[in-house]
């Protein structure tokens, strides 16, 4: 695989910020045009989906960008139309919605692990083009990422979570059992391309063997696929403060304070 040498700290983190600027004038465009931008995170465990979409929303407004990360369908949602509870979290006019795994887990876990029929799994196939169009043809701009890491460079990041406790939480039962399910998940993600990877919404495989330079690819791709533009920026300035009026705040002794554990870390 080629591309894979580390990139160094300072080279990463000065395209990083310059990207990151960028990510803002994206952000101030869709609000300006009242676009919908949906930007689909997939690929394997550990394959660095979630560390990119951490530097992709790091300067941004929640309140234009949303993470969606839904957790298992409920009872109810189960007899739902699949595509159905992954709707009410599309973007309206302005806003940006990026998928921390998305519709796809019927195209990979749920057909690996069992949690879907082969029928059910079937029909997503079929569908799911069908959808993406209909999004497309509603003018909502979808992107769609797949992040593609080596087995051993997914088992070393494995390994890496196990010894690390502020990390370790990222572990669940099907991450581990993915181990276990190497090829299957391989087969499933071809089967998936072979019916999801369209002229209208095409896949776009992120080498992440490499973070860095899987996120630095992945947000540069983003940029270039948009026709964004910079908007001008209204001037503004703080008002003049006006004169005291005779307002006394009142005694400190009266209200309870968080106690001084920075202090505690200063030298005697």
């Amino acid at each position: 695989m080629s591309g894979t040498k580390k990139l160094p700290r300072a080279i990463y983190e000065r395209e990083l910020l310059r990207l990151q600027v960028e990510l803002v004038k994206l952000q101030e465009w869709v609000r300006a045009e009242g676009a919908r931008l949906v930007v689909v995170f997939e690929g394997r465990d550990a394959a660095g989906k979630g560390s990119t979409i951490k530097r992709v929303t790091e300067h941004l407004n929640p309140r234009v960008v949303r993470i969606a990360a839904l957790p298992s369908p409920t009872e109810r949602e189960r007899t739902q139309w699949y595509f159905q509870r992954y709707i009410e979290h599309l973007p309206a006019a302005g806003e940006i919605v990026l998928f921390d795994r998305s519709w796809y887990n019927r195209a990979g876990v749920e057909r690996v692990m069992g949690f879907c029929t082969p029928e059910e799994h079937r029909r997503f196939l079929q569908q799911c083009p069908i959808f993406e169009r209909l999004l497309a043809d509603d003018g909502i701009l979808l992107r769609k990422y797949w992040f593609s890491v080596s087995v051993d460079e997914q088992e070393r990041r494995f390994r890496a979570r196990l010894d690390d406790p502020m990390r370790r939480w990222k572990l669940s039962t099907i991450d581990l059992q993915s181990v276990t399910h190497w090829e299957d998940y391989s087969r499933a993600k071809d089967d998936m391309f072979v019916h999801t990877d369209t002229a209208e919404s095409p896949w776009h495989v992120v080498e992440s063997e490499e973070k860095r330079r899987g996120r630095l690819n992945m947000i540069a791709h983003l940029l270039a696929s948009v026709p964004y533009y910079e908007v001008p920026r209204q001037a503004v300035s703080l008002p003049p403060r006006p004169e005291p009026t005779g307002y006394f705040r009142p005694d400190r002794r009266l209200q309870t304070y968080v106690p001084d554990h920075a202090a505690t870390l200063l030298p005697r």
